[in-house]
């Protein structure tokens, strides 16, 4: 399978270095990622970043509070479905899209592809649907990114361990090399997800952190300003904590064998870019 990691959106916040720790101006950047995966079956999409419908309408479809705050760059270029037309693909080719959760920016391109069944864990999708309660949660979550999505897919979790994690090995369609890593904690259904490629394992952990330094296993450290959003956006820190000390020590056993990156490190990107 060979995987492509996109920018499906940019988010710019007042703080520069403070957010992404290398910025030398006075706006940060900060991606955010998603993967398109080939396999024999057709395309898959892990995530979809911001859609075409919000760079076009960004209200009401995203809230005035996250758009202020992030200081959002919306271009039709960096839409995931732009890029799967730019590799030669339709969109009637992406039959798959995985989600790590239902962020608004992490959630937008869903109807740009229609056609496609969408997997997501069940606890998630209850607590984007049903108990969207909160000032951060009526925020975060915008049905109206998913409105057309009439293939959904969700998993409870509790499967075989997958490194010691919970894992859903069995997704519907899906080879079995792709399968979700439960990683609660920024939201009640979060996940990771884990693709099996013939140099080893990669793992998206999503939002379960958001600076590189995060998985350094010596001296674990975050800038400010990612550190304040990721607590303001956190349902659970003890989870979020616990996991990302999972992480931790899963990249110090097993970091020849899997590769872990983040949704939002420019510079995480970049590497994942260059090995693709």
């Amino acid at each position: 399978m060979r995987i492509h990691y996109l920018r499906c959106g940019t988010d710019c916040p007042v703080g520069g270095a403070l957010f992404d720790g290398f910025s030398k101006g006075p706006l940060g950047l900060i991606p955010c990622v998603a993967q398109l995966i080939e396999t024999s079956d057709g395309l898959v999409l892990i995530d979809t970043g911001y859609g075409m419908q919000d760079v076009r309408r960004p209200h009401p479809r995203l809230s005035k509070f996250f758009h202020a705050l992030l200081n959002i760059r919306f271009r039709e270029e960096e839409t995931a479905i732009h890029q799967v037309r730019a590799l030669g693909y339709r969109p009637e080719d992406v039959r798959h899209i995985v989600l790590t959760h239902l962020d608004f920016d992490h959630a937008g391109g869903l109807e740009d592809f229609p056609h496609a069944r969408v997997h997501v864990m069940e606890a998630e999708r209850d607590a984007a649907e049903r108990t969207r309660r909160g000032f951060i949660a009526r925020r975060r979550y915008r049905p109206v990114q998913w409105d057309d999505v009439r293939d959904w897919r969700t998993y409870a979790g509790g499967g075989e361990t997958w490194f010691g994690f919970d894992s859903v090995r069995a997704l519907d369609g899906l080879p079995p090399e792709i399968l979700m890593v439960p990683l609660p904690g920024h939201t009640w259904g979060h996940a990771g997800v884990a693709v099996q490629t013939g140099a080893g394992w990669v793992l998206n952990a999503g939002d379960a952190y958001f600076y590189r330094g995060e998985m350094d296993p010596r001296r674990h450290r975050c800038t400010p300003g990612l550190r304040f959003y990721q607590t303001m956006m956190e349902v659970d820190r003890a989870q979020r904590l616990d996991n990302q000390h999972r992480l931790r020590e899963l990249k110090r056993q097993h970091g020849a064998e899997v590769t872990i990156f983040c949704s939002h490190d420019q510079k995480q990107l970049e590497a994942m870019q260059r090995r693709s």
